[in-house]
């Protein structure tokens, strides 16, 4: 039986890897969790779609602003130093390559880094694309975060994907509750596993031939 990690647990692996001075982006849904595990004293500066900068975690229950929500209608915090701009203008920073990282949910993501996040078939998906296609062109750096299967079982990390795509070969890197994968030339390399979850368990689950990157990094932490 392969070992997984909670979100809150992904969420906090996940901030450990935002850059300081980075202006990022979170996806509607498990990503906004990283908000709330972002390393204490970090430049990172919050970027969402309804228009405003420097957005914080979310607020405890007693000190909620109903007007005071992000892209996914959920209550947050302002920063200090926070600034609010029209919806087109936070289109144009997104467009405009401004943003160094955005973090997106998934259905399915290819071996070459092909995004699919939306649907207009399933019961629980956002019935439309929303601005995921806009961040998955624009952000520098596409990291998804999601769980390795889906309910039934299957992968979500496949050959090709059969949902309608966000992006071509636009994620960097992929956070699941199994293993953490990077988007190679030459396919998907596993860089860090939790728990007892092994590289050629995985590439069977999965159906995929993965590259086992995992020395390659313990490597780096020793340079």
């Amino acid at each position: 039986m392969t070992t997984r990690i909670s979100r809150d647990e992904l969420a906090a692996r996940i901030a450990q890897d935002i850059p300081e001075g980075a202006v990022m982006n979170l996806g509607i849904g498990a990503p906004t969790l990283v908000a709330n595990f972002l390393p204490a004293g970090l430049e990172a500066i919050l970027h969402t779609e309804n228009g405003m900068l420097g957005m914080g975690p979310e607020p405890q229950p007693d000190r909620i602003d109903p007007d005071l929500i992000n892209a996914g209608k959920q209550p947050v915090t302002e920063l200090d130093g926070t600034a609010y701009f029209h919806h087109a203008d936070s289109f144009a920073m997104m467009r405009g390559g401004h943003l160094d990282v955005c973090v997106l949910g998934a259905f399915q993501v290819s071996e070459r880094g092909d995004l699919a996040n939306w649907s207009t078939g399933a019961a629980d998906s956002i019935p439309a694309v929303g601005g995921a296609m806009d961040l998955a062109i624009g952000a520098r750096r596409v990291y998804v975060m999601t769980d390795l299967f889906t309910r039934s079982g299957e992968s979500k990390l496949v050959r090709d994907c059969s949902y309608p795509l966000t992006g071509v070969g636009c994620v960097t890197r992929i956070y699941t509750d199994h293993a953490i994968f990077d988007v190679t030339p030459t396919g998907l390399a596993v860089i860090e596993l939790f728990g007892d979850n092994t590289v050629s368990e995985l590439s069977t689950l999965t159906g995929l031939d993965l590259e086992d990157a995992t020395r390659d990094a313990d490597d780096k932490e020793l340079a």
